[in-house]
């Protein structure tokens, strides 16, 4: 399996299908999953002709559980580790969740200052931060990532059961038929990586402030998200991504929830197609 090393020791996973002269999207899976999240849309993206190109986070998936860089730096860093192996340029980078938080911290450190990124795409993504704070008085109370925490501590298995189960894809919303499948594999991805990875990546996710990140990205982004987000609040991340980016494309779901890749594929694959392509 193709892997590469990044200068603190972390054997980060790949996968790179498709031409090698077709433009690159990368895609950036979230919390606490793996680079299979993408399915849907890499394979409907190779199909396209584009070269598709996704890695498993640090401790997450198939790359090593590493006890060290649990965070959105080394995220970012990891990323820029895989796109210059790859010589990947006039790329798109595609990000969910968490993923959309290393979307925004590779794009404005490393793609756009090496001239690497054509455009990028946020969906359901945590930026610009997360938690409350007295700046941030709108943001969800530290307590409720406390308990995160204390329930993945307790018991890994049964908290990735209920979030995959629950409000991940909506499945605890009234005429909502929930999927085994989805669930089984959502809890099959997160379970794959490490505890502590999962665990210290919470405070990554949720205390990374990442307002300067998004104003100084200029390239063209897409940002989208469903407005029944019981995960990441569409008011507290679409809304202000999309002011505090110079150059940004705001999409609003009705209905859809913070999984949407998955639950609404067959809207949104063409809709970020459509993005790219204009």
């Amino acid at each position: 399996m193709p892997f590469i090393t990044t200068d603190d020791g972390a054997e980060i996973f790949y996968k790179d299908w498709g031409p090698r002269d077709a433009q690159p999207i990368m895609f950036h899976h979230g919390w606490p999953l793996s680079s299979d999240d993408w399915d849907a849309q890499m394979l409907y993206f190779l199909g396209k002709g584009f070269r598709v190109v996704a890695s498993d986070r640090r401790g997450h998936g198939r790359s090593s559980q590493i006890g060290t860089g649990h965070d959105m730096d080394h995220y970012a860093s990891d990323a820029d580790a895989v796109v210059q192996h790859l010589d990947l340029t006039n790329a798109v980078h595609i990000g969910h969740s968490t993923g959309g938080g290393q979307v925004a911290r590779y794009v404005a450190r490393y793609g756009e200052p090496q001239g690497r990124v054509a455009k990028a795409v946020l969906v359901s993504a945590v930026p610009p931060l997360m938690v409350k704070t007295d700046a941030n008085p709108d943001g969800t109370p530290i307590e409720v990532f406390d308990g995160f925490r204390a329930a993945l501590a307790a018991n890994r298995a049964e908290f990735f059961q209920a979030v995959a189960s629950g409000p991940f894809y909506g499945f605890n919303r009234e005429g909502v038929t929930l999927s085994e499948p989805v669930v089984a594999n959502w809890w099959r991805q997160g379970m794959t990586g490490s505890a502590l990875a999962h665990y210290e990546g919470i405070k990554a996710f949720s205390e990374t402030d990442q307002t300067e990140d998004l104003k100084a990205i200029s390239v063209p982004v897409l940002v989208t998200q469903g407005d029944d987000d019981q995960v990441v609040p569409y008011k507290d991340a679409a809304l202000k991504q999309a002011e505090l980016l110079q150059n940004a494309t705001l999409k609003i779901y009705e209905g859809y929830p913070h999984g949407m890749l998955t639950t609404h594929a067959e809207v949104i694959n063409p809709d970020l197609l459509a993005f790219i392509q204009q």
